[in-house]
This record gives structure tokens, C-alpha cells and sequence, in this order.
């Protein structure tokens, strides 16, 4: 799929561009990035350099990977960087992918990223047709849970021994977002649960 931008009320979701690599780099140097996503640690601006001008045009190219960088309408500064993996499973019955996503600390608490998010899941469940959304964290990663939250994610429980850092496995929380908790159609009926007779 060739590289897109989505706009929301306050922010520019767009591929990110060699010149966004300073931001890049200095908002990965925040501890709670590498700590909490597949950023390496230490986080160098040649690791930015091959994000940016590499790993992101080949996941567009490929369909892996799409990728944003959102940042402000007003000001342009970056906010932060959002994701769709997994996305081999559009391809198949089951039409769900994964929504990633980190945060500049300067940008915090601004509700930024849960906009963003918002914008992509719509435009995933519209476009793409992705009928399951997922969304996982390590376990007491309070922050992107709240942004699930926001983004109208259903904590769904606990995964046992899902994420490995530092050579240890760790429990990740676990949500899915359906077209129906934004008020979208999908083209699979679902039948809850409860109903299921």
C-alpha cells in the first residue's frame, strides 16, 4: 500500500520523513520508550536514520507494517508514533491486526495519542475492512492502558508470559477494539457470547 496521511482535529498523522530523525531520536531517549516497546536500547540517531528511511517504507511496501508519525496541526511537533502490525492476518479469515503505538514524554497527557488511534482504527475498520483490533501491554504499563481505554479498547485480561525483556518473560494486558465500539458495521455479523444458544 503506498504511504498515506490521516488528519484529526489537532494532529498530522503522515509517514515519517529523514527530517523528523532528530525528533525521532530525542523522544526515544525517554527510558519508558525502549522500556516499554521493540525500541532498541540505546536508542541512536542511526537507529533512527533505519526507521525512518527503511523500516517503515518497507512495511508500507511489504504490508507488515503501517506506520505514523503523529504530530501537532499546530506547530508540528511531534507527538508520537503509531502502528498497525500483523497485518498478515488481514488477509485471512480472521481480519484483525494490532494497533501500537508510543508517545513523546513532553507530549503526555494531552490525549494526542488516543486521537490518533482513534483515527487509525477508524480508518483500518473502514478501509482495510480489519474486523478485530488488538492491543496489548506489559502488565502495570498504565499509560498505554489508558490510552486503549480512551480509544474505546475492552480490556480483555491477561496474557501469561507474553512479552520477554531484559531475558525475563513478563504477563501482558490484553484488548480488542470491534467496528461497533466506534459505531462502525462490519461485514462479519458477531454473535456475542450471551447469545451464542
Amino acid at each position: 500500500m503506498d504511504p498515506m496521511e490521516l488528519t484529526t482535529d489537532r494532529l498530522l498523522l503522515r509517514p515519517f520523513a529523514p527530517s523528523d530523525a532528530d525528533a525521532v531520536h530525542a523522544a526515544c531517549q525517554d527510558p519508558d520508550i525502549p522500556r516499554y516497546t521493540s525500541v532498541p536500547s540505546p536508542y541512536t540517531p542511526e537507529d533512527a536514520r533505519i526507521f525512518i528511511e527503511e523500516t517503515c517504507p518497507a512495511g508500507w511496501r511489504d504490508d507488515t507494517l503501517y506506520t505514523w508519525g503523529a504530530f501537532t496541526r499546530e506547530g508540528g511537533r511531534l507527538a508520537g508514533s503509531m502502528c498497525l502490525v500483523r497485518l498478515a492476518q488481514l488477509r485471512s479469515p480472521e481480519r484483525q491486526a494490532e494497533l501500537g503505538y508510543w508517545t513523546a514524554k513532553e507530549q503526555r497527557g494531552r490525549g494526542y495519542t488516543a486521537e490518533a488511534a482513534r483515527a487509525v482504527a477508524r480508518w483500518a475498520f473502514g478501509t482495510l475492512g480489519v474486523e478485530r483490533m488488538e492491543w496489548y501491554a506489559e502488565a502495570g504499563n498504565e499509560g498505554s492502558r489508558a490510552v486503549a481505554l480512551k480509544t474505546g479498547f475492552r480490556m480483555e485480561g491477561v496474557m501469561r508470559s507474553k512479552i520477554v525483556y531484559g531475558g525475563t518473560r513478563r504477563d501482558a494486558w490484553t484488548g480488542s477494539l470491534l467496528p461497533s465500539d466506534l459505531g462502525l458495521p462490519t461485514a462479519a455479523p458477531y454473535l456475542p457470547f450471551p447469545e451464542r444458544g
